[in-house]
């Protein structure tokens, strides 16, 4: 059986970055990486961003130390035994490991209809999948209008398709923005040509007939619509994939649970990346985020720890997102259920959102504005009181 001073279970960006922080302490300990997917690692964000505009598929592949390191790719870890420090595959391979990471990420929440009509986009084959589709079809369907459901709703409208969106709330990003930049982006979408249908539910979706190389889809929604349409693209959100976890015994908290040196209540054994929960002081807020700046610091981190260098994750992870040519970036708690003051140079179109909760900054959000999410971290780190009197015109726009 193979052994490893250090296992990884999962394929993505926060593995990466883990190897990357191992190989910054120790530079010729084994590492093996358990990936369920038979790509090797890629960048996740251009499958529904650059891949789209000019982005090459070349560019996405993640550059490998390749040092003492094996990579069993398309396999799934089934079970784990912290006493005896195993991990056995879904093809029955036994690993044995000194130290070992559960980046073992989410799982894409699926309806219960659909089965295989509708591609729950999360992976390289999805995209795959979904790319294929369009060399012929020219009529999509888009369930969701949050972080994935917008973008792939712009990305299929700039190439030239056919788009309808679907979600259940009034406004797309509604549980994010305040609602007039929410109805904003209702009108610019309609704007690019995506038919929106707001405050609606799909209730069915099957296949219905072969046209040429195509199979037809039907949606049914709960205004008794039906939707003649040649793909179906789901982002209804995601679920950390803690069953490995959970069964080793291992303590969750929606999510695996880190200390701040993102190790586990199990021995020897670290989490990071979109399934960990870890505590930022900033916040003083338990966190799971499911982010690229997460992923790569804290996979990064994690790699030193497991190395044996002092480590402390205190870092407030930012995201992003391209609509169109408008695009933010965001960093804290971006919930429109807080108190939000919004600081617009031009309304609607660029300037600083703020949200709070008792006169503390939880979150801030740049319109069409780069390159200040530092500034902001340091907000939400002050004590306040912050209102919009002190808060107008704070952070550049």
């Amino acid at each position: 059986m193979p052994h490893y001073s250090y296992l990884i279970i999962g394929g993505g960006l926060a593995a990466v970055a883990a190897m990357a922080g191992i190989r910054e302490v120790d530079r010729n300990g084994t590492i093996g990486v358990i990936g369920a997917e038979v790509d090797p690692p890629y960048d996740r964000p251009p499958l529904s961003k650059g891949l789209w505009k000019d982005k090459s598929l070349e560019g996405i592949w993640q550059p490998l130390d390749k040092t003492a390191l094996t990579l069993h790719l398309g396999r799934t870890a089934r079970s784990l035994d912290p006493g005896g420090k195993r991990v056995i595959d879904d093809r029955n391979t036994t690993y044995t490991y000194s130290k070992l990471l559960l980046a073992t990420g989410c799982t894409p929440r699926r309806l219960p209809f659909g089965r295989d009509s509708i591609i729950y986009f999360r992976t390289l084959g999805d995209y795959r999948r979904l790319r294929s589709l369009t060399d012929h079809g020219s009529h999509f369907a888009v369930i969701g209008s949050g972080f994935i459901g917008s973008e792939i709703a712009a990305a299929l409208a700039m190439n030239g398709k056919k788009v309808t969106l679907v979600f259940p709330d009034q406004a797309i990003g509604s549980k994010m923005y305040p609602p007039e930049l929410a109805q904003y982006l209702n009108d610019y979408y309609q704007a690019k040509g995506v038919t929106i249908m707001g405050e609606t539910r799909i209730i069915g979706c099957q296949a219905k007939q072969q046209r040429k190389i195509l199979t037809m889809v039907d949606i049914r929604t709960n205004h008794q619509e039906v939707l003649e349409v040649d793909g179906v693209v789901a982002g209804i959100g995601v679920e950390p994939n803690v069953e490995l976890a959970r069964a080793a015994g291992i303590r969750l908290d929606h999510g695996i649970r880190v200390d701040p040196a993102l190790r586990t209540t199990g021995p020897d054994i670290y989490a990071a990346g979109d399934v960990a929960t870890f505590f930022n002081p900033s916040l003083n807020a338990w966190l799971r985020v499911e982010h690229e700046d997460n992923a790569r610091t804290m996979g990064g981190f994690a790699g030193v720890s497991m190395a044996g260098r002092s480590v402390a994750y205190n870092h407030l992870p930012f995201f992003y997102s391209d609509l169109f040519d408008l695009g933010y970036e965001a960093v804290g708690e971006i919930d429109s259920r807080l108190d939000i003051f919004a600081d617009w140079k031009i309304p609607l179109r660029q300037g600083v959102i703020y949200y709070l909760k008792e006169r503390r900054v939880r979150g801030v959000l740049f319109w069409n504005i780069f390159g200040q999410v530092d500034a902001a971290r340091t907000l939400i780190a002050a004590s306040g009181p912050f209102g919009p009197a002190n808060l107008k015109g704070r952070l550049p726009s």
